[in-house]
């Protein structure tokens, strides 16, 4: 079985597609369950979620203590950790267990924009790299359960860049793969934003975090540059 784990804050507008299309792209004949784990939304996420055929878990908010709670309660040997506003390609699940059988202990896949701007394109280009530095949460991320486990999980004190850090740690407990496929997300952000604008902010937190900036000043941050944010 694959558990696949979506943490949520206010997605009403967004998660059943997200579920009905992750439901519709698994490969027929592959066990599949889809957790949502749900950070206190105030809108009617968990109730929408509930009717789309998600197992709906409370948590505290925070997409790191989301995540690690929704893997806690996965019933899969395999893990993928999937963005609301995400949609993964065809058949994820038989490329997901094509790739455990090549030796696989986890990978994600490229990314690709629901927006035609050419920034953007060039932007998913590079995520076909096997870089630390182009490794994001909304590439999705597959995780054998046992090797998620032994890697401590995600962070629960970082706020911003968990899921980039984990992948440090899991590539020490295996192989790490790019599949050559593309995972789709939402450039509402951009969009909301700026192309350039959040790009460029984007850029600026990468490299605050990098240069040692505590969680609390790249949140401040976050919150004031970002427009419609969910931290």
């Amino acid at each position: 079985m694959i558990s696949v784990i979506i943490p949520t804050y206010n997605e009403a507008d967004v998660i059943e597609q997200t579920i009905a299309e992750t439901q519709k792209a698994a490969a027929s004949g592959c066990s599949v369950e889809i957790i949502v784990v749900d950070g206190g939304s105030s809108d009617e996420t968990t109730i929408i979620a509930e009717r789309a055929g998600g197992l709906v878990l409370n948590s505290s908010k925070g997409r790191a203590v989301q995540m690690n709670f929704g893997a806690t309660a996965a019933k899969g040997d395999i893990l993928y950790f999937l963005h609301a506003d995400s949609l993964p390609p065809a058949n994820f699940t038989q490329q997901i267990l094509n790739a455990v059988e090549s030796g696989a202990v986890s990978g994600c896949f490229r990314l690709s924009f629901d927006h035609k701007h050419w920034f953007l394109k060039i932007s998913s280009w590079f995520t076909r790299f096997d870089s630390n530095a182009v490794r994001f949460g909304d590439q999705s991320l597959f995780i054998l359960k046992q090797a998620f486990l032994r890697s401590g999980g995600f962070r629960e004190d970082l706020l911003i860049m968990e899921d980039q850090e984990i992948v440090h740690r899991l590539k020490k407990e295996g192989r790490f793969i790019i599949m050559k496929d593309y995972i789709t997300t939402s450039a509402r952000k951009y969009v909301d934003n700026g192309i350039f604008r959040m790009q460029g902010i984007f850029f600026l937190i990468w490299s605050l975090y990098f240069l040692g900036w505590s969680q609390a000043s790249l949140l401040k941050l976050y919150r004031k540059l970002i427009l419609k944010h969910k931290l």
